[in-house]
């Protein structure tokens, strides 16, 4: 006698699971959709995004890390690529558009595979193949470039900057970063551009922006009896309050008569001047303090034409620490004159309302500030994000002593040897390698689509002048090129289109990495959350509708 058979169930009701071709199509479309989203800002004609957030706060900007990161992204894979130009912005600090889009490129050209039905394990393999040999082509092409060389630094940091909405003002904001740079370089070639303050005010013009060897603080002196600036300063950095400190346990004080009163206001007046006169013995006149400043202890400063500002940030005195040369003091005690800075000059100042302290001519800055201006709050953070884009290739270049020449240029040396290696190889490996070198075409293909150019036309003549033995040949969009076209391809060392070797190579590993992880992935399960609701997996996945990515969007903007 049969019986029906119970259904099984290994997980809890409600959960949503997606397996096989299925969940390999969504994850796909997924990545894809993250790649187009930013694929439009890449290269010198690329365009900008507005992202308004839930709150109304509006970011208007092209940089691939700063889009990603703001958008509010739901789906499990897409936040994948996410990551992808998060770890490539901390990383080298530039080129997450091209990982993201290369990444994307590389699973389009999966999908094929996969309807072939070609394994995920093999397309992967041709696919870290394929990347190995890229990485190393990136190697053989690069060239040498040094901190001697100052120019081709400054084109570096030019290209970095090119297509954001600074780039107007990118021949200044170039010069400062070079010669920043130039500041805080130590003797085995390392640079920490956290040693660089980028100090931001409304106001005035990008063109306003200026490079101080030395600090910039957005702090006022604490008493208007002090002097408003100081030259030749010695500073000294005290990260303890100038105050008289109360008990650490539960004290009275009872005072019988009002001489008593008087005495304990007068040893109190006596320790603060005590701690003044600490301070002056030791030949400060200029005192920077990371804690409070009793109003007491403020005029007797004053009265001895010591200028002094309270409440720095930790990081601030750090900075000014290195940039000057002075000693953080702990106590007044330990306070000697080889533990003060040195300065050319200590003033206070105005940008707009707000007041500052400059720190300037500083005889040999480990830390400087880069001051950026900008008519409008979107105009300085672009300039900021531009910049900081430079500081990074910049230091990259440095730090690693090697470039390669952009414009698609490297993109089409490695395409041809991942073809070449694609016809040496047997087997479905092949294909995949195959697939890995016409993604590689994606960069060069995107630069002149987002120039209002014939992408084929372009892919045509890049691959007939490398066929030509034709070197550094790229899309020339600047007109700079020897005997350059604008629209054309050109040389791209006489256009001056140079990006750092780390950039390239992180951008590689980053893309092929997450292909061969996301086409690895056969298997979506969102399992049920406490509150009954699917816990893992966004609302509507399996349509797609977890890429409702903007989540921000006021109503009707949509």
């Amino acid at each position: 006698m049969s019986k029906d058979i119970q259904p099984i169930f290994i997980m809890p009701e409600g959960t949503q699971r997606d397996s096989g071709k299925t969940a390999q199509r969504n994850n796909i479309m997924a990545a894809k959709l993250i790649a187009e989203t930013v694929r439009t800002t890449l290269g010198p004609k690329g365009m900008d995004k507005m992202i308004v957030d839930s709150v109304g706060d509006v970011i208007v900007t092209n940089d691939g890390a700063t889009i990603v990161k703001e958008l509010q992204i739901e789906h499990p894979v897409a936040k994948m690529i996410v990551e992808v130009a998060k770890t490539q912005d901390d990383e080298v600090g530039d080129g997450t558009t091209t990982a993201v889009v290369l990444a994307g490129e590389l699973l389009k050209n999966a999908e094929g595979l996969l309807d072939r039905n070609v394994h995920p394990t093999i397309i992967s393999k041709g696919y870290r193949l394929a990347a190995e040999k890229s990485q190393e082509i990136l190697v053989d092409i690069a060239e040498d470039v040094s901190i001697k060389n100052l120019d081709v630094l400054k084109k570096i940091a030019i290209t970095a900057m090119t297509g954001k909405g600074a780039e107007g003002n990118k021949e200044l904001l170039s010069n400062l970063t070079v010669e920043a740079v130039k500041e805080i370089i130590d003797d085995e070639n390392s640079i920490d551009i956290r040693d660089i303050k980028i100090e931001k005010k409304v106001g005035s013009g990008v063109n306003d922006s200026e490079l101080v060897k030395g600090m910039v603080i957005d702090k006022e002196r604490v008493h208007p009896g002090m002097p408003n600036h100081v030259n030749n300063a010695k500073i000294t950095l005290i990260d303890s309050a100038l105050e008289i400190k109360s008990t650490e346990m539960d004290a009275k004080i009872q005072i019988s008569e009002p001489s008593q009163m008087q005495a304990f206001i007068e040893q109190e007046e006596k320790m603060l001047r005590e701690m003044v006169n600490k301070i002056v013995a030791s030949g400060a006149n200029v005192v920077i303090c990371q804690k409070g400043i009793d109003d007491l202890a403020q005029h007797f400063l004053a009265k001895q034409d010591v200028l002094a500002v309270r409440r720095v940030k930790k990081s601030d005195m750090e900075k000014i620490s290195r940039a000057t040369g002075a000693k953080i003091a702990t106590t007044l005690d330990e306070l000697k004159p080889n533990d003060l800075g040195k300065a050319g000059k200590v003033f206070a100042t105005k940008l707009g309302d707000d007041d500052y302290i400059y720190i300037e001519e500083c005889p040999s800055p480990r830390a400087v500030t880069v001051v950026i201006r900008g008519a409008s709050k979107y105009a300085t953070d672009e300039a900021e994000r531009a910049l900081n884009d430079a500081l990074s290739v910049v230091r990259n270049a440095i730090e690693d002593g090697k470039m390669v020449f952009g414009g698609g240029a490297a993109e089409i040396h490695m395409h041809n040897a991942v073809k070449k290696l694609a016809e040496q190889t047997t087997g479905k490996e092949g294909l995949a390698i195959e697939k890995f070198a016409e993604a590689l075409l994606i960069i060069p293909n995107t630069l002149a689509e987002n120039s209002g150019l014939d992408p084929l036309d372009i892919i045509s003549e890049l691959t007939a002048a490398y066929a030509k033995g034709k070197k550094n040949v790229g899309l020339d969009l600047s007109g700079h090129a020897e005997g350059g076209k604008i629209g054309k391809v050109g040389n791209m060392k006489t256009a001056g289109v140079f990006e750092p070797l780390r950039v390239k190579v992180q951008a590689i590993q980053s893309a092929s990495e997450a292909a061969e992880l996301i086409l690895r992935i056969d298997d979506v399960i969102a399992t049920k959350s406490s509150e009954g609701a699917p816990g893992g997996m966004p609302p509507g996945m399996d349509e797609m509708g977890g890429m409702g990515g903007m989540g921000g969007m006021p109503p009707g903007m949509m």
